[in-house]
């Protein structure tokens, strides 16, 4: 039996003339977890689904062996039922069945057309053990968080005698507990002697548990190392993904801090739903002119809840407490005041929140400011494509034309169109709610510089960020919060990663 379990050779596939892969060759071991890495855009994602049948053959050139034969996959069935399954970043599970049937959705256990609940939910029952996942199984999905969603797609694809399972961003919502847990049992399934692919922009992560990894930039493969070797470094991986080497992940900055441009005092905030239940407890922040001020917290600390209430009071019930702006006192009970008062909120989830997949690039860029583009009402097309061509150019948006649908660019340039649509306001007060969650190595750099531009400009930046080293490279100050209370208030010369952990945790049990 071969070494290689999967052979891909000279892959090319097209859109509309435009070359997504480029003779893309990859070879994978059998029983070893293989990390991909890339830009977005790179076609990380584009190879996988051709591999697994959503581009099915004669859509692109070149070949894919699978388990020492040529294999001609015409759709995902067919890539399933050789034992290829691919859990997408974008999870595919129905909310409102139960995990059990998730599960074996498609794939049911049934005698003369009627569905044996007993052996279904036996047989889930196993799958989760191995999983690691202590749900019910009669459980509806809509219950579960994203991390045992993520347990619930690996269970599918273990009930389909899975031999190659590809990963897809796996731990882009995670937080850090799910996220080790999650690639504990990715080990686990290498164990058993499943072979993983798995696709992530974490690459601390994906060094850590990949066997071998391969680099793909711009439709091809410039670079294959097994983690064995003597250079496996995370500066190799940086060089090879974006062309150049980054000696510095973040962008040099001199802060130039003026006088306080932003103050809230006393804020509280109770759950929308359990309205007992408070949320925020008596925050009380401030932010000055040209300052980069983070918010570190673990998940569910109230760091979001913190800012959506602030702007416009899109969460929470019996919202209090002042905002101030140069020492006078503003509202932002709406969005609308929130705007006229000159804040804005980069929401964390871009495609839910923050863009009209479906609209054009344009048309999002200026959503939150139609009274620049418009006359009497109506929608002035030449005065918002040239808007948006101002912040294609000033925000380096890789796209050839702004009338295209803003969901054909890729993260990065994506979360670009949310920053552009938020500046377009004229904002003093900018709060950045993970600004580059789900976004490669090379588009975080240029986010970061953005961010420091803005700084220059005078704005005042809040920054919340899930990835302590992201805000110790950023941030001027660095505000901790644990169950909805601010606990520190930290000078960056004085933050590290251990005292910022130290006060997430205050009051954890």
């Amino acid at each position: 039996m071969s070494d290689i379990i999967l052979k891909m050779k000279d892959i090319v596939k097209e859109f509309s003339g435009v070359r997504a892969l480029d003779g893309v060759s990859l070879d994978v071991r059998r029983g070893e977890v293989h990390g991909i890495c890339g830009e977005n855009g790179a076609g990380k994602s584009t190879l996988m689904k051709v591999l697994s049948g959503v581009y099915p053959h004669g859509n692109f050139e070149g070949q894919i062996e699978f388990d020492g034969k040529p294999v001609e996959f015409r759709s995902i069935n067919d890539s399933e039922h050789t034992g290829i399954v691919i859990i997408h970043q974008e999870l595919a599970l129905s909310p409102y069945l139960s995990i059990a049937e998730n599960i074996f959705l498609g794939n049911e256990r049934a005698s003369r057309g009627v569905i044996d609940w007993h052996d279904t939910n036996a047989q889930a029952t196993e799958l989760l053990k191995r999983v690691g996942l202590k749900e019910k199984v009669t459980t509806q999905v809509l219950h579960l968080g994203v991390g045992k969603q993520q347990l619930v797609e690996i269970a599918k694809a273990l009930s389909k005698d899975v031999k190659l399972l590809i990963l897809d961003e796996p731990t882009a919502a995670l937080n850090d507990d799910d996220s080790a847990h999650l690639l504990d049992l990715i080990r686990g399934l290498r164990d058993e002697g499943i072979t993983c692919i798995i696709i992530s922009h974490k690459l601390p992560e994906i060094r850590a548990v990949a066997d071998t990894i391969t680099v793909i930039r711009d439709g091809e493969t410039v670079d294959t190392f097994a983690m064995t070797e003597k250079d496996n470094s995370e500066s190799r991986l940086i060089r090879s993904m974006v062309g150049r080497p980054l000696d510095n992940l973040f962008p040099p900055r001199t802060p130039n801090i003026g006088e306080e441009v932003f103050r809230v005092e006393n804020w509280n905030a109770y759950h929308p739903v359990d309205t007992g239940r408070k949320v925020v407890h008596d925050a009380s922040f401030y932010v000055r002119a040209g300052e980069v001020v983070g918010f570190a917290g673990l998940m569910g600390a109230g760091r979001t809840e913190l800012a959506m209430s602030l702007f416009g009071r899109q969460y929470g019930a019996h919202v209090s407490g002042k905002v101030l702006k140069h020492g006078k006192e503003i509202s932002t009970r709406s969005v609308n005041d929130a705007i006229a008062n000159g804040v804005a909120y980069v929401t964390e989830d871009r495609k839910r929140f923050g863009l009209n997949l479906i609209a054009t690039i344009a048309a999002n860029i200026t959503g939150a400011n139609l009274r620049d583009v418009s006359n009497y009402g109506v929608i002035d097309l030449h005065d918002e494509i040239e808007v948006a061509e101002k912040y294609r150019d000033s925000l380096s948006i890789k796209t050839d034309t702004v009338t295209k649908p803003v969901g054909t660019l890729s993260g990065g340039n994506q979360q670009k169109v949310v920053l552009s649509k938020w500046l377009n306001t004229t904002p003093e007060v900018l709060i950045l709610d993970e600004p580059t969650r789900g976004v490669d190595v090379g588009a975080k750099y240029e986010i970061y510089g953005i961010i420091n531009k803005l700084a220059s400009e005078g704005k005042a930046i809040v920054v919340i960020s899930s990835e302590l080293t992201e805000l110790l490279g950023l941030a001027d100050r660095i505000y901790t919060i644990s169950e909805g209370r601010i606990t520190g208030d930290v000078l960056r010369e004085e933050a590290t990663q251990e005292r910022l952990m130290q006060l997430m945790t205050v009051g954890e049990n």
